[in-house]
């Protein structure tokens, strides 16, 4: 099935070019890897509707670059590795097989209110409140029947998942030197990841439980009549590497992924882009009928906050942070801090608090005209869910305004990698091809009016602490 129109050649031989003399590297990807040069990891969080925001924040990105230098840059072009969870994942598999953000921006804002639509008689019947299948189609239209080693992927690509009946995170790169990337047979054989169709690992990172089905893949093959053994896989965001920067950047470092680029700022370059933060804060004696339930929700979304402030934690304390977040009243950002041997990269840091007093010091009045109404707590609630598809919009906007505070020009230094007797990357931008509208559901419009109003309701009854937290928390 064609699903795109390439700007180079889509068949593998040609897409990948001629080797240049003295070179291992036969495709873009490989350059991009193991080529010797200053290198650059974008890493994508996940938080599901709230993807938007991301989308926003590459925008961007490419703006500045483009301005720079005076012509279109095509992001696959520029980084190295592009890495993400979850929701990241699909905008990290789309970015690195060449579509532009405009793209991505259409074919995500038009992917959320499709895949999240949930149905009572689901609940009722016990089924996750989502249809996997709505969000499987979607993925395949971005990356067909693909596998992991497709060099229609222009660059590093990585993903990340949970195998639940293993209880392992699963760290999945197209990296051909990595240790699983072949079939190995035997009796502790098991499928090569190069092997595995994108579609499949996209959907494995989204998995989220309660939200979808898990997904199953194949791991060993099953061999003279003997039952093949398969893996049972949820979302990513429920291992440490929601916020997937630390572990890109020990992969791009450690001996065992076999990429091993120079730590250090003047050739290392991180760039992490969020969902939407906030702090979680519980009042127990207002939690009401089901105390129990909610405490343990609570408990559990603070644990995912947590890990994900222990990951920036991490990054701003071993990188030169350019755009500094607040840790805690402790630490603070860790602007004097640094590790005995120095720095090992520049880091950048791009996010939306989801806090009311931070939008309206860091946003301003902008915030405001462009939503055009005062903004109130309930609405700063509303926007912290993460399957409501009637935020989406909103969340692009204010995610607008605080990208274009936060991406400077001076962030975007250096030149597009120089490889091997001078060769630069050079991979065309992908078209995604239009598909034919859809027809409107009946009765959509009221629906949507509908879990609009309800949207605002469910965050006016969700308990609000207002306000920063104290100068001791």
């Amino acid at each position: 099935m064609a699903l795109i129109e390439d700007g180079g050649a889509p068949a593998e031989d040609k897409a990948a070019g001629p080797q240049v003399a003295g070179c291992q590297c036969g495709c873009e990807r490989d350059r991009h890897l193991f080529c010797p040069g200053p290198k650059r990891i974008l890493a994508l969080d996940g938080g599901g509707v709230r993807g938007a925001i991301t989308v926003a924040f590459l925008e961007q990105i490419e703006k500045v670059l483009a301005e720079r230098f005076d012509k279109p840059v095509h992001l696959a072009n520029w980084f190295d590795l592009i890495g993400g969870t979850s929701t990241g994942a699909v905008i990290a598999g789309a970015l690195a097989m060449g579509y532009t953000t405009e793209d991505i921006r259409n074919f995500y804002l038009k992917l959320a209110p499709k895949v999240f639509k949930w149905s009572l008689w689901r609940l009722i019947r016990l089924k996750p409140k989502f249809d996997a299948e709505a969000l499987r189609k979607e993925i395949e239209y971005v990356v067909g029947e693909r596998t992991l080693d497709s060099v229609d992927l222009h660059t590093g690509f990585c993903l990340i998942s949970k195998r639940l009946d293993t209880g392992s995170p699963w760290i999945v790169a197209n990296n051909k030197r990595n240790r699983y990337w072949d079939t190995k047979t035997g009796e502790d054989g098991y499928i090569g990841n190069r092997y595995y169709k994108l579609a499949n690992l996209v959907r494995a990172s989204t998995a989220a439980p309660f939200y979808f089905e898990p997904e199953t893949l194949e791991i060993v093959e099953g061999q003279n009549g003997l039952e093949g053994q398969k893996g049972l896989f949820v979302d990513g965001g429920v291992t440490p590497h929601n916020n997937p920067s630390v572990m890109l950047f020990l992969m791009s470092i450690l001996e065992a992924y076999k990429i091993r680029w120079k730590a250090n700022p003047d050739n290392l370059t991180i760039v992490s882009i969020g969902t939407g933060t906030n702090r979680g804060r519980v009042v127990p004696e207002e939690l009401g009928m089901g105390w129990t339930l909610k405490m343990t929700y609570h408990a559990l979304m603070s644990l995912m906050n947590d890990i994900q402030t222990f990951a920036l934690m991490q990054m701003q304390y071993l990188g030169q942070c350019l755009t500094p977040w607040w840790i805690n009243s402790e630490v603070e950002a860790l602007e004097n801090e640094r590790p005995i041997n120095g720095k090992m990269f520049r880091f950048m840091r791009y996010d939306v608090q989801l806090e009311l007093p931070w939008i309206e010091k860091e946003l301003g009045p902008e915030a405001e005209t462009i939503l055009g109404r005062k903004l109130t707590q309930t609405d700063v609630t509303r926007w912290r869910s993460m399957d409501d598809p009637t935020i989406i919009e909103e969340i692009y906007k204010l995610a607008q305004i605080a990208a274009r505070k936060q991406v400077k020009a001076e962030h975007w230094i250096g030149d597009l990698a120089c490889w091997c007797n001078g060769r630069r990357p050079s991979a065309q931008p992908r078209t995604m091809v239009p598909r034919a509208p859809e027809p409107l559901p009946a009765g959509y419009v009221i629906w949507r009016s509908v879990a609009k109003g309800a949207s605002y309701v469910r965050s006016w009854l969700v308990r609000r602490v207002p306000g920063p937290p104290s100068p001791n928390e």
